[in-house]
């Protein structure tokens, strides 16, 4: 039986990821499989490959033979390198793309000027942020027991000569 080590195609329509496994070259790609050796989840930025070396190593000296892409993600994560006996050097994955930062043209004297006093009103210390939650809270507690308070007597005549008028 010819074992191979290759992909198997997992997750949504439009959203793959893979397992690494180890199948009989003769079952379909997604079919019948022998073993799980690993992940790959292409979509994730940076992508993750999470393979283990042992169980690949083990499957490479039994006489699997990779595919391609399973060839270059055992190199990423070392599997070949132990396999050939060499010593393995972790490849530095790319950076992501940082957004260029744009310089912002420096204001006039005038909006410098409107600036600093928008500045005083906006800047606040965590303990203004603690003050005004404490001071919100209140207002929210006076106005729940305004709410729940009877009505004044004048009030109350006023709404029993509201209901008396509406029955005449």
């Amino acid at each position: 039986m010819a074992v191979r080590l290759r992909l198997m195609r997992m997750g949504k329509k439009k959203q793959p990821t893979y397992r690494v496994v180890a199948a009989d070259s003769r079952s379909p790609r997604n079919g019948r499989f022998i073993e799980i050796v690993g992940t790959y989840q292409p979509r994730l930025d940076p992508s993750v490959v999470k393979i283990d070396n042992d169980r690949a190593v083990h499957w490479l000296q039994q006489g699997a033979q990779p595919s391609e892409a399973v060839e270059k993600l055992l190199k990423i994560s070392g599997a070949w390198a132990d396999f050939k006996g060499e010593e393995f050097v972790p490849s530095v994955p790319p950076a992501p793309k940082a957004k260029p930062v744009v310089q912002q043209p420096e204001p006039s004297s005038s909006e410098v000027q409107n600036d600093t006093s928008a500045d005083e009103t906006e800047e606040s210390t965590p303990q203004d942020s603690v003050d005004e939650a404490e001071a919100n809270v209140d207002e929210a507690e006076a106005n729940e027991v305004e709410a729940t308070e009877e009505p004044s007597k004048d009030e109350a005549e006023q709404e029993v000569n509201v209901d008396d008028e509406e029955q005449t």
